[in-house]
């Protein structure tokens, strides 16, 4: 099992030594949300609320993760990052490409790119990008971006996106994980056929098992059953040694861990996290 421990919408002065709290005490990764705006007027809601509401966000610092995480890892040598995850279909798939492989270079390859889909049509409205057919947009993308950071020339001709032939540098010296986040049939199908791994966004612990089987099915349905394939889960099990064994028993390559709720509470001393983050790593990382 590994273990990533998750922080955001924080005093952004805590990050860093978080980062080498972290490293020093044994775990894994580092999970870097993304946000791009908050708009004034919006009657969108939030799926991961229990009443969507989204006001949390309102006026909450949010890092942008391509800069946030070059600055976690100049100052740490061995801890993995992870994009939980990136609004792919807002963006521009070569301005994305070259984003993941400068971090990839900056991090020495110490990167997980999870993707997917922005639940809020506003963000699609602010960008100027069509709400309509998000989930094939970002499957071209996905192809785009894999072969731009391949390395060499690279052209794609799709119905959405058509690029003449351009390559990137510097380029990643191995291939970039890949991770695809969401519960719904299309992001399923999305991680078994595309990823090389899944999130999981949390919510009803009881819709875990049933999307981890689910993805099985699929990836034997594509032929990528034997493929590595990483699980990345939020769990009330990831916080003893005995829940981790039950997670493992049922798959599952990494745990996403915190320790307050950011959906609703303030944020806390950073001597506060760092206490909590080193007794997680003496009571169940020592122990799993």
């Amino acid at each position: 099992m590994r273990f990533s421990y998750a922080e955001s919408m924080c005093d952004v002065t805590h990050y860093v030594p978080l980062a080498r709290a972290c490293e020093e005490s044994g775990w894994t990764s580092f999970v870097v949300p993304d946000s791009i705006c908050y708009p004034q007027e919006s009657d969108s809601t939030y799926p991961y609320t229990p009443d969507g509401n989204r006001e949390f966000l309102d006026g909450k610092p949010f890092l942008e993760p391509f800069s946030l995480i070059p600055a976690l890892g100049a100052v740490t040598t061995t801890l993995r990052f992870t994009t939980f995850v990136v609004k792919l279909p807002i963006r521009h798939p070569v301005l994305v490409a070259k984003s993941v492989s400068s971090v990839a270079a900056l991090t020495g390859n110490r990167f997980a790119f999870g993707v997917g889909i922005s639940p809020w049509p506003d963000d699609y409205r602010i960008m100027h990008v069509p709400w309509k057919d998000r989930g094939r947009r970002m499957n071209e993308m996905i192809e785009i971006i894999r072969g731009l950071c391949a390395g060499g020339f690279y052209e794609f001709h799709g119905k959405h996106f058509d690029l003449e032939p351009v390559k990137i540098s510097p380029t990643p010296t191995g291939p970039i994980p890949l991770l695809i986040g969401g519960h719904s049939e299309a992001a399923l199908r999305r991680a078994a056929r595309l990823g090389d791994g899944w999130m999981h966004a949390g919510g009803d612990p009881g819709e875990l098992g049933g999307c981890l089987a689910r993805l099985r099915e699929l990836r034997r349905e594509y032929g990528r059953e034997s493929t590595p394939f990483e699980t990345h889960v939020i769990s009330l099990d990831a916080y003893t040694p005995a829940g981790i064994r039950r997670l493992e028993d049922q798959g599952i390559t990494d745990v996403v861990v915190v320790f307050r709720d950011v959906y609703a509470g303030p944020d806390i001393p950073l001597q506060a996290k760092l206490d909590a983050l080193r007794s997680y790593a003496d009571d169940v990382i020592a122990k799993a």
